[in-house]
């Protein structure tokens, strides 16, 4: 009777500790392994870092053709443009001038 009443408190006593620490347990996982967690926000910093880096390359590039096509505007014409265009796309070279051939892969457009 005596070892009944011993396991019994023995039970009760460690049924509240255990609950505890199971449940500080699953708050401690998912604050460093669930969706919100450290090793996700690591990742999405990282993601976040490379698409930066890609918007940034691709405003760089959307500069470089505004610069290009500011040059064949109808308000400002520039001729240096727009001798470059008409060259390319009729295929024409001056005599004096070196003509270097590049395959479909190389052109631009």
């Amino acid at each position: 009777m005596m070892l009944g009443r011993g396991l019994k408190r023995f039970v009760r006593a460690s049924v509240a500790p255990v609950v505890f620490c199971s449940i500080t347990g699953y708050f401690a996982w998912n604050a460093t392994q669930g969706a919100h967690g450290l090793v996700t926000f690591a990742q999405r910093k990282v993601q976040l870092q490379q698409t930066q880096a890609d918007l940034a390359a691709a405003q760089a590039e959307r500069d470089e053709w505004e610069t290009r096509v500011s040059g064949l505007r109808a308000s400002h014409l520039d001729r240096d443009t727009l001798d470059e265009r008409a060259r390319a796309m009729l295929n024409l070279a001056e005599p004096n001038e070196i003509v270097v051939q590049y395959t479909a892969k190389d052109r631009l457009f």
